[in-house]
Parts: C-alpha cells; sequence; structure tokens
C-alpha cells in the first residue's frame, strides 16, 4: 500500500486526486491549513498545517511517504522548506506546477522553453513577486537542490463546474446577461484542461518512473473568439466583446498573446490527454444550466 501525502486537496483537481488515491488503496494523508471544510473519504487521514511555516510543515516530515504531491508551493522559500524537511523522508515528490512559468509564444510551448535546472536562484518568500516568477523559482529549487526524484506537472487553466476562481462561469453569465466583456485579442490561442483529467494525471505521474518538467493539457486549442462563440451557441446570445471595458468586466483569460503548451513529452511518456471538444462544449452547456437555475 502507497503511503501518500497532498499538500492542498481539500478543494478542486486536489479533491479530484485525494478520492482517486484513495481509491485505488493508497493510505493517502491531506495537510492544509483547515480552514475549508471539505468532504473528504473517511479513510483519509489529516495534517493541519500552515504551507509558509517550516517548523508546522516538518510534522508532515516526521514520517516517511513513498509520493508526495504538493499543490500549495509558490515560492522559493516554499520549496526550499520542503526540500529540507522531506530529505530522505519521500520516494516521490510531485510539484504541481503552471503553463505561467513561460513567457506567451505563437507556437506550442515545450519543456525546455523554461529550463528549471538553470534558472537563477533568488531567495525570497510569495510576498513581492509575481505568480509567474514565484513558480519558476518552486521548479528551480527542486530541480537544483532535492535529495529526491522530482516531477513538475505544468497545468494550464484548470476547468470545472466547481472552479472556486469562476472563470469560464464568468465568460457564460457575462453572455447570458449580455454585458460587455473585455478582450485585447479574441484570436489569443488557448490550452485548458479538465479538473478531473488534471486529479487523474498527477496520479499517474506520481506512480510512473517519469521525473522532470512535464506539460498537461488536452488535445487541441482554442481561440477566446471560439470559445465566446461556443458559449454564444450554448446560451442562445451574442457575445458583446471590447477591447476596452470597465475591470469588472475584463474577462480573466484576456490574454494579449497566444498560450498554449506543448505534450508531446507526457505522450511519450504513454500517457494520452483528451480532446479538448470531448468535454469543453458540454461543460459550457452544464454551466449554462447553472446559472439560469441559479437566477430563476
Amino acid at each position: 500500500m502507497k503511503k501518500v501525502l497532498v499538500l492542498g486537496g481539500t478543494r478542486f483537481f486536489g479533491k479530484r486526486l485525494v478520492q482517486l488515491l484513495a481509491d485505488s488503496g493508497a493510505e493517502v494523508t491531506v495537510a492544509t491549513r483547515g480552514l475549508a471544510e471539505a468532504d473528504l473519504p473517511p479513510q483519509v487521514k489529516r495534517l493541519t498545517l500552515d504551507r509558509d511555516d517550516k517548523s508546522a510543515l516538518a510534522t508532515a516530515g516526521e514520517q516517511q511517504w513513498d509520493i508526495v504531491y504538493d499543490n500549495i508551493c509558490y515560492s522559493y522559500q516554499n520549496a526550499v522548506d520542503a526540500c529540507e524537511v522531506f530529505c530522505g523522508k519521500v520516494g516521490k515528490y510531485v510539484l504541481t506546477s503552471t503553463l505561467s512559468v513561460y513567457d506567451f509564444s505563437d507556437q506550442a510551448l515545450k519543456e525546455e522553453a523554461f529550463d528549471p535546472y538553470t534558472y537563477p536562484l533568488r531567495p525570497g518568500t510569495w510576498e513581492g513577486v509575481s505568480y509567474q516568477e514565484g513558480k519558476r523559482q518552486a521548479e528551480a529549487v527542486f530541480f537544483q537542490t532535492a535529495a529526491f526524484p522530482v516531477a513538475a506537472v505544468r497545468f494550464p487553466i484548470v476547468l470545472a463546474e466547481d472552479d472556486y476562481t469562476r472563470r469560464l462561469h464568468f465568460h457564460v453569465e457575462h453572455v447570458q446577461q449580455e454585458q460587455p466583456i473585455g478582450l485585447v485579442n479574441p484570436e489569443a490561442v488557448m490550452c485548458f484542461i479538465h479538473a478531473g483529467e488534471a486529479a487523474k494525471f498527477l496520479a499517474w505521474v506520481g506512480t510512473d518512473a517519469f521525473t522532470g518538467p512535464v506539460n498537461a493539457n488536452s488535445q487541441g486549442t482554442i481561440t477566446l473568439q471560439a470559445l465566446l462563440d461556443m458559449i454564444s451557441q450554448a446560451v442562445g446570445k451574442p457575445a458583446r466583446i471590447e477591447a476596452e471595458t470597465d475591470p469588472a468586466h475584463q474577462s480573466p483569460f484576456g490574454f494579449p498573446h497566444s498560450f498554449f503548451m506543448d505534450t508531446s513529452k507526457a505522450a511519450a511518456a504513454g500517457y494520452a490527454f483528451a480532446a479538448l471538444d470531448s468535454w469543453l462544449p458540454e461543460l459550457i452547456q452544464s454551466i449554462a444550466k447553472e446559472t439560469v437555475q441559479a437566477k430563476a
């Protein structure tokens, strides 16, 4: 039986990962600050700790783990603390990373577009640094200093009905309510992944021999314009796209340039992602229906 620790596993794809691991027969412990209620499988154990407090994190390092999943590492210091606390205590470490470690590109981004093995280390916490730099530093620390095997899964925007950021919901609601949506570049190309597959891929990475950075997104891309056209079709109303709007109406997907990844590395390792169009239209329909019912 695998003994697994999940740092941050009480909501969204983290919660789905915990369920998959528990269903597989793993002995799972979830570590969070304990601020949110979570309906987890009854056999799952819990640790309450502050990820930014090394002494608190050290309580998790008092045990031996086959796999540690880290969904809440956002800085150089978070990564340094983990490398020290789990040294000699973990068989494999899986870091949840992000598309944001890259810069915008009109080409599909491959893993080598950001090299954490040579990226300069800059000590600091998550305060005062961008999300991009924080995640870059986290990857760099792990790959340059960890004494255990590490994989870093680079996700794009993750979607599902229960997305607590409600970024796709924003677009559906705005089209339904005939409100403007601020988009600088409607032709920007994007990639996404469903929360269910994000969890499935994390589970696979943990048990596979794979290490290093790896991109993870659904097969296929979509422009922002095409996404809004899909929403318009589901809602039955046109999308009002404007280059400039009040901040409240600015699209959370409003990238000025294309931003999408190449997943050939994962494919070569034996993992096949679902096609984007196999789940995105259905998700939009579900959110549209949910929004209508909420207003009724």
